[in-house]
């Protein structure tokens, strides 16, 4: 029979999304994997389809992102418990804050019933909630939390250095190993210029060539932060900090994902005078596209662990304006380009957009194609194999 390898996440579209090369790697060792994930709330999709074809096995575990909601926790807790008792799983791979935190309890439980380490756990942080900078409230809830469930884990992996730095720190006992992956692997010959998908869109949303085209890609919620560029690119915003005015009437902007902040960001638009300039796309499959059709990509979040729609934009040479956050400023680097922004300064964004209009875009392109090299789909490939054959054969936790 084959071994069985089990993949955690919160929410059903993280897989399909980020971590099928994961799936080909534990396939071609010859692991049957399964998935368990709350199928009824599909994000980065509107269903699950593409995980149809695949040989992935699907479980349905009612996770749900807020850890607050106790009667959730429970139910989730205890559909988790006996998945595990019901299937010899031999490897755990853990992906997002409640649901690795819920299977990695479960299996220590699991564990426990029957006496014997034989499940080696892995866990994926895709950004901890503490962070430098980060409220107070989440580093007395989240990192005591994280140091604790380090004793679940065999191997945690951090996609971003900050993380990898503090993660080292916490699990310097020798019971957890730590190591650094470079995001989730970028296709860098997916993000070319398609200059037929850019007449396209452009000609759709009535925007002319010679004028400015903004892209965001993410969530509509808080975190994202879209208004402030709703804020930047108002009247408002534009006697603020803009000389020339008439300069600011070719600025257009595309949001594209959906979220619960949708009405909220319409009701802004509308309130700001936008709704000839700024465009909700809702969620997007081709995003390739919209790179193709945009001038400069925006990225304001407030937390971000290493955003895989920044490192599409650099991917597809784009110049790009983005909050001055942990993951933003390892995936920009030392650029002579670099435009970082505080979160919740309108006018550092709104000067920052009227700047790189002037610039020559392609040479700040050209820097950030070359820079996001380092965090492609091969080597991050290469570093998850790696990973794999360690964890596989590395002793268990009860055994150290």
């Amino acid at each position: 029979m084959k071994p069985k390898a089990l993949i955690v996440a919160t929410v059903s579209g993280f897989l399909p999304q980020f971590e099928m090369g994961n799936v080909r790697i534990l396939q071609k060792f010859g692991y049957e994997v399964h998935y368990a994930s709350n199928f009824k709330t599909p994000a980065y999709g509107q269903d699950n389809n593409r995980l149809y074809g695949t040989g992935i096995i699907c479980h349905q575990i009612d996770f749900e992102r807020s850890p607050f909601s106790l009667p959730a926790v429970v139910r989730a807790y205890r559909q988790m418990k006996k998945l595990l008792q019901k299937s010899d799983f031999s490897l755990i791979h853990c992906h997002t804050p409640m649901g690795g935190a819920i299977a990695r309890i479960a299996a220590v439980q699991v564990e426990k019933k029957r006496n014997k380490t034989h499940c080696k756990v892995i866990y994926t942080a895709h950004g901890f909630h503490f962070y430098k900078g980060a409220p107070l409230f989440n580093w007395l809830l989240y990192y005591p939390a994280e140091c604790l469930l380090a004793r679940c884990t065999d191997m945690l992996i951090t996609i971003n250095l900050e993380d990898y730095r503090r993660a080292q720190h916490f699990c310097r006992d020798g019971r957890c190993l730590v190591e650094h992956v470079p995001g989730t692997g970028i296709d860098l010959e997916a993000y070319c210029l398609d200059k037929e998908a850019r007449m396209r869109i452009r000609r759709k949303l009535g925007i002319c060539e010679n004028q400015v085209l903004l892209l965001s890609v993410g969530e509509l919620n808080r975190n994202k932060n879209h208004q402030i560029i709703l804020r930047a690119l108002s009247a408002r915003g534009r006697k603020e900090v803009l000389e020339d005015k008439d300069k600011s009437e070719d600025i257009y902007y595309i949001i594209c994902g959906k979220g619960r902040g949708y009405f909220r960001l319409r009701r802004m638009i509308l309130r700001y005078g936008l709704k000839d300039h700024v465009f909700l796309m809702g969620y997007q499959s081709n995003i390739g596209d919209f790179l193709s059709a945009c001038d400069i990509f925006v990225l304001p979040s407030r937390r971000e662990g290493l955003s895989r729609s920044l490192q599409e934009a650099m991917a597809a040479s784009k110049p790009v304006i983005a909050s001055d956050i942990r993951g933003n400023r390892e995936l920009l680097g030392e650029s002579p380009f670099r435009k970082l922004i505080l979160p919740d300064d309108v006018a550092g964004f709104r000067k920052s957009i009227q700047y790189i209009g002037k610039k020559d875009l392609a040479r700040e392109g050209k820097y950030n194609r070359e820079k996001i090299k380092a965090y492609s789909k091969e080597r991050v490939e290469a570093k998850m194999e790696r990973i794999y054959r360690q964890v596989i054969l590395q002793k268990g936790r009860s055994e150290k």
